[in-house]
């Protein structure tokens, strides 16, 4: 029949709709093709709305003057001439505060020197927790839970040979040399809540 008539074009329409349920691999061919298309569409329609987008944005920038900073981090010119700032202001770099070693609390040197006669105080047979006892009162608790997977057995010192000096003094914190008859002790006490405590140890 003529593809002219009715008839035929409605023959011809229901041929083509029809076509890809006749397998399942024009099935699959044609949800390609049609996903193909819809991916096109949307590429095409997201770059119309950007170049348009785009206009007005530019138009915006040549004539309502925004500021933009310069390359040299001098003010740039707004509208009306108005210049804006964009550098910032210097800032003053963190220096850690020291103080003359002759302020160093009494306090804190007689902590540094209780703690290290503690330190060095591990006769034949004592154990960590009789030594831990006695080092208990003048350290932080945080630093305490450290010294207790010290042996005291393999503390080298035996006794303090000298008065403690101070070799760096902060507003809360002291540094204070104790000499030993096996080392030299460099003890950091620090202020806390309850007074000052030993914070940590090192060997001079």
């Amino acid at each position: 029949m003529p593809i002219r008539s009715p008839r035929g074009r409605v023959d011809a329409y229901r041929s083509l709709w029809q076509w890809p349920l006749r397998s399942p691999v024009r099935l699959a061919i044609t949800g390609v093709v049609v996903v193909a298309l819809a991916v096109g569409a949307g590429v095409a329609a997201g770059a119309l709305r950007g170049t348009s987008d785009d206009g007005p944005m530019s138009r915006s920038t040549a004539t309502g003057g925004s500021a933009t900073p310069g390359p040299s981090g001098r003010s740039s010119t707004g509208a009306g001439g108005t210049a804006l700032p964009t550098a910032l202001p210097p800032v003053t770099p963190l220096v850690p505060s020291t103080l003359p070693l002759s302020q160093a609390p009494p306090a804190a040197l007689r902590v540094a020197a209780g703690w290290s006669a503690a330190w060095v105080d591990h006769p034949d047979g004592i154990t960590s927790e009789q030594w831990l006892a006695g080092l208990r009162p003048l350290t932080t608790d945080e630093y305490l839970g450290v010294l207790a997977n010290v042996d005291p057995a393999n503390v080298p010192a035996a006794r303090v040979t000298g008065a403690p000096r101070p070799v760096n003094v902060a507003p809360r914190s002291v540094r204070v040399e104790v000499p030993t008859d096996a080392l030299t002790l460099i003890v950091l006490v620090v202020d806390t809540e309850d007074g000052w405590r030993v914070a940590g140890y090192d060997r001079a």
